[in-house]
C-alpha cells in the first residue's frame, strides 16, 4: 500500500464515521461515501478497519495509563481498575463516534466478534480481574461484565488521580 492509499483509506473512515455520526447504529453505505468502493469491498471490510483503528486508539490510551509516572513508586494491582477505566473513558471521550459505531455494528457483521471478544479479555486481565490460565470464554465475560460497567458508569465522575507524594502524606499524617 503506499502513501497515497494510506491517506485515501484515512479520508474514507473518518468520512464513514462522519457520515454515521448521525445514525450510529444503521448501515453504513460506500456508495455515498467518494472512493469507498475502490478500498472496500463490503461495509464488513470497512467495518474491520474501523476496528483496528479502534484497537490502536484504545490501545494507545490504555498504555499510557498503565505505564503513568504517578504509579512507579506504588503498588500497580491496586490502581490497574482505575487505569483501564480511565483509559477507556478518554479513547471513548475523544472517539465517541467510532465506539457506537463498533458497538452498533457487532449484532450485524460477524466478522468483528473475535476482535470484540479479544478486547474483551484485554479489559478483563488488563484490570486483574481474571487470570491468564482461566479459559477464554470465562476471562471474556469478565472482560463483557466490566464492559458494561464502563459503558453505563462512563458519565460518572472519574476516579482521581492518586500521586505517590499524596499516598505517602496520608501514610504519615492519617488525617491528611
Amino acid at each position: 500500500m503506499s502513501w497515497n492509499d494510506f491517506y485515501r483509506r484515512r479520508d474514507i473512515l473518518e468520512a464513514a464515521l462522519r457520515q454515521a455520526g448521525h445514525q450510529p447504529s444503521d448501515a453504513i453505505s460506500l456508495e455515498e461515501i467518494p472512493g469507498a468502493t475502490q478500498y472496500f469491498a463490503t461495509e464488513d471490510e470497512l467495518l474491520l478497519a474501523l476496528r483496528y483503528k479502534w484497537n490502536q486508539v484504545f490501545a494507545g490510551h490504555l498504555r499510557a495509563e498503565m505505564t503513568d509516572p504517578d504509579y512507579a513508586d506504588q503498588d500497580l494491582a491496586l490502581d490497574r481498575v482505575e487505569a483501564v477505566t480511565r483509559a477507556w473513558n478518554s479513547a471513548t471521550a475523544e472517539h465517541e463516534t467510532l465506539r457506537a459505531v463498533l458497538d452498533a455494528a457487532l449484532d450485524r457483521c460477524p466478522a468483528l466478534i473475535p476482535s470484540h471478544e479479544a478486547e474483551l479479555r484485554t479489559l478483563a486481565l488488563t484490570a486483574g480481574l481474571a487470570d491468564g490460565d482461566e479459559p477464554a470464554d470465562e476471562i471474556t465475560k469478565v472482560g463483557s461484565a466490566f464492559a458494561t460497567l464502563l459503558r453505563h458508569g462512563r458519565h460518572a465522575k472519574p476516579a482521581r488521580r492518586r500521586s505517590p507524594m499524596g499516598h505517602l502524606l496520608r501514610l504519615l499524617a492519617p488525617s491528611a
